[in-house]
């Protein structure tokens, strides 16, 4: 087996921060939506307490991650070589769908160049710089409605930015889901997020000889 260090520490523990401020988001969200007055879920003040609280840390989180990105060399892995990407797109797509069920081997091997699949960079890139900014910027306009624009698209008030807000982060929420089962799908299941914890990933012999036939 082959040792890569992809993961530095600064990204290790915005992952993590990163992860358990979501989580907290979607428990709380979902309790403001859904539960009731007689019998919540968690109680409606302390929701709403908890979720503002990770959303301003969530900002500064967002923050972290686009400047360490724009100074380090972890923010190369996030552009895709457009030559040749819709059929590595349906290479990945494929595995994805079908051959992960086959045993087939995985089409795309992180190295030193590349860390992501392109199915990943290309997801990765309209998550973290589209629906993220879009989840924080309504998000802090509901929590502060007096900086908010008097009309969105047409409507009046805050009611654009709520659905917008909530429509976001019912996709990021099916993103967060996806992506912990995709987790999972490494040589064992636990390998990625042991990956996600020392910084290194690592590379089997049968991933190195595909490398290799590729």
């Amino acid at each position: 087996m082959k040792k890569l260090y992809l993961y530095p520490l600064w990204l290790r523990v915005w992952h993590w921060t990163n992860a358990t401020l979501y989580i907290l988001l979607i428990l709380t969200g979902i309790s403001m939506h859904y539960s009731g007055s007689d019998n919540p879920f968690i109680p409606f003040k302390t929701a709403r307490l908890i979720h503002n609280t990770a959303g301003i840390l969530l900002v500064f989180m967002y923050l972290d991650f686009l400047i360490n990105n724009l100074f380090t060399w972890n923010g190369k892995y996030y552009l895709p070589q457009f030559k040749g990407l819709p059929n590595r797109l349906y290479l990945q797509t494929r595995y994805y769908l079908f051959g992960i069920f086959k045993g087939e081997p995985h089409p795309f091997n992180p190295d030193e160049k590349s860390k992501f699949n392109p199915l990943q960079q290309v997801t990765y890139i309209f998550v973290m710089f589209v629906f993220m900014p879009v989840l924080i910027i309504s998000g802090l306009f509901l929590l502060f409605p007096e900086y908010a624009p008097d009309k969105f698209l047409g409507i009046g008030g805050l009611l654009p930015m709520a659905i917008l807000h909530t429509v976001v982060a019912y996709f990021l929420t099916l993103f967060t889901i996806a992506h912990i089962y995709l987790g999972t799908t490494g040589h064992t299941p636990a390998s990625n997020f042991k990956s996600m914890i020392g910084g290194y990933h690592i590379i089997t012999h049968e991933d190195h000889s595909k490398k290799e036939k590729d």
